[in-house]
C-alpha cells in the first residue's frame, strides 16, 4: 500500500506542474477536462461530465453508508506570472495564481488512493472537479446538472499562504465572505483644461465619489461587523488638457451576510448619487452579486478539525488569522445546498510560498498535497498508508 500512496503522491506533483504551465480561464478549461478525464480513465474510474466541463467521479457508487463529496476547482486567472519556475506558465497573461492547479491534483491523489482502497470505503464517494470559480459561478452550475444528487455533505478546502505550513482553520460557521462588484458611471460635461468653469468636472465628482464611499465602512457600519468597501479602479482617458466628459468607477465590497449585503448596496447608489449631483453631474450605479459568504456547518467542520489534529497535532488549528477571511468563495453554494465545511490549509513553509493568493509571484506548495490527501482520506473513513 505504501508504494500506491508514494505513487500517487509523486504523480500528483507532476500533474500539477503540468497544469501550471497550461493554465485556463473559467469556462475555457478544455485542456485540464480532457488531463483529469484521462486520469480517471486510467485508473478506471467512473466519471461523468457535469456543467460541460465539470467532471464527477464516482467511487464505491453501491456503498450503502453516507454519500461524501470532495471538490476541487481548476481555473486560473488573467495574470502574467513574474515567478522562474520551470514550470511558470506557458500562456501569456494567465497564470495559476491562486492554487486551484494544486487543488486539482490533489483531488486526482486522492481519486488514486481511494481507487486502490475502494473496496475498504463505508459508503459512495463522489469527487467535484469543478469549472470556473474565479466569480464564474462554477459551483451554481455543477449543482444545477445534477452534481448533488444523492449526496449528503461535502467537504472542499483552500491553500492559505497567510497561514503556517501545517496550521489549519475551519470555523463552526462563516470562514470566508460573501462578494459583490460594482460599476458607477458619471457623466458631464467635458472642456478645455483652462476654462473648467464651463465645465461639469465627472473627474473631480469621481474624486469626490470615491472618497465618500470609502466611509462607508467607518462610518455606516458597525466596527464588529465584518465588512469591505474598495474602490479598485477609475478610468477617464482624455489629453493632458482636456477635461474629459464621463468617468467611470468600479469597486468591490466583502459581506458578512444579505443584511449587511444590502445595507451597503443601498448606501453605494444613494451616496454615489448624492455626490454626484453636488458636482452637477449624473450617475448611473450598477452592482453585481456575486456570491455569498461560505458558511460551514459546525458538526462537519468539527470532523475536519479532528481529523486534521489526528496526523498534524493537537496544536495544528491556528488561532492567529481572523474569521471571517475576506475573501470570498463559490464553494457556498454547496453548503447552501447540503451539510458540509470548507477549511483554509496553511501552505507558508518559507520564502518561496509566502506570496499571496492572486500574487504574479505566487506558487502552489507541493508539500500540501500529501497532507491534504491523507485528510480527504480520512473524511471519507479510507484506510491510510502508514
Amino acid at each position: 500500500m505504501g508504494d500506491i500512496w508514494q505513487q500517487a503522491i509523486e504523480n500528483a506533483q507532476q500533474l500539477r506542474r503540468n497544469l501550471h504551465q497550461h493554465p485556463e480561464l473559467g469556462w475555457n478549461e478544455v485542456r485540464t477536462a480532457e488531463l483529469i478525464r484521462n486520469e480517471l480513465t486510467q485508473l478506471g474510474i467512473i466519471w461523468e461530465a457535469c456543467a460541460e466541463l465539470g467532471t464527477l467521479a464516482r467511487l464505491n457508487p453501491n456503498g450503502v453508508g453516507q454519500h461524501i463529496a470532495l471538490r476541487a476547482d481548476m481555473d486560473a486567472l488573467p495574470i502574467i506570472e513574474q515567478t522562474h519556475h520551470q514550470w511558470r506558465s506557458s500562456h501569456e497573461g494567465c497564470m495559476h495564481a491562486c492554487g486551484h492547479d494544486g487543488h486539482t491534483a490533489t483531488l486526482l491523489a486522492s481519486a488514486r488512493w481511494l481507487k486502490s482502497v475502494e473496496t475498504q470505503l463505508p459508503g459512495p464517494v463522489t469527487l467535484l472537479f469543478q469549472p470556473a470559480e474565479e466569480g464564474g459561478h462554477g459551483a451554481l452550475k455543477m449543482i444545477e446538472d445534477g452534481a448533488l444528487e444523492g449526496i449528503d455533505f461535502i467537504y472542499g478546502w483552500h491553500n492559505w499562504p497567510a497561514i503556517p505550513f501545517g496550521k489549519i482553520v475551519c470555523p463552526d460557521d462563516i470562514v470566508m465572505c460573501g462578494n459583490g462588484t460594482f460599476t458607477i458611471t458619471l457623466v458631464g460635461e467635458g472642456g478645455h483644461a483652462s476654462q473648467p468653469e464651463l465645465c461639469r468636472d465627472p473627474v473631480l465628482a469621481a474624486s469626490a465619489v470615491t472618497l465618500a464611499l470609502q466611509q462607508i465602512v467607518s462610518r455606516h457600519i458597525a466596527p464588529q461587523q465584518p465588512a469591505v468597501v474598495s474602490v479598485t479602479s477609475i478610468e477617464a482617458p482624455s489629453g493632458p488638457t482636456v477635461i474629459p466628459a464621463k468617468a467611470v468607477l468600479a469597486g468591490s465590497i466583502r459581506v458578512p451576510d444579505k443584511t449587511t449585503r444590502e445595507q451597503i448596496n443601498q448606501l453605494i447608489t444613494t451616496i454615489s448619487r448624492q455626490t454626484a449631483a453636488a458636482y452637477g453631474v449624473e450617475c448611473e450605479v450598477e452592482i453585481f452579486p456575486r456570491y455569498e459568504a461560505t458558511i460551514n456547518h459546525a458538526e462537519h467542520a468539527a470532523i475536519v478539525r479532528q481529523q486534521w489534529q489526528r496526523d498534524n497535532g493537537a496544536d495544528s488549528l491556528d488561532n492567529q488569522i481572523r474569521v471571517p477571511v475576506m475573501a470570498s468563495e463559490d464553494f457556498s453554494y454547496y453548503l447552501q445546498h447540503i451539510p458540509g465545511a470548507f477549511a483554509l490549509i496553511g501552505a507558508n513553509d518559507g520564502p518561496d510560498h509566502q506570496a499571496v493568493c492572486h500574487s504574479p509571484f505566487y506558487d502552489f506548495n507541493d508539500r500540501l498535497i500529501p497532507v491534504v490527501t491523507r485528510l480527504y482520506a480520512r473524511l471519507v473513513g479510507a484506510p491510510i498508508a502508514e
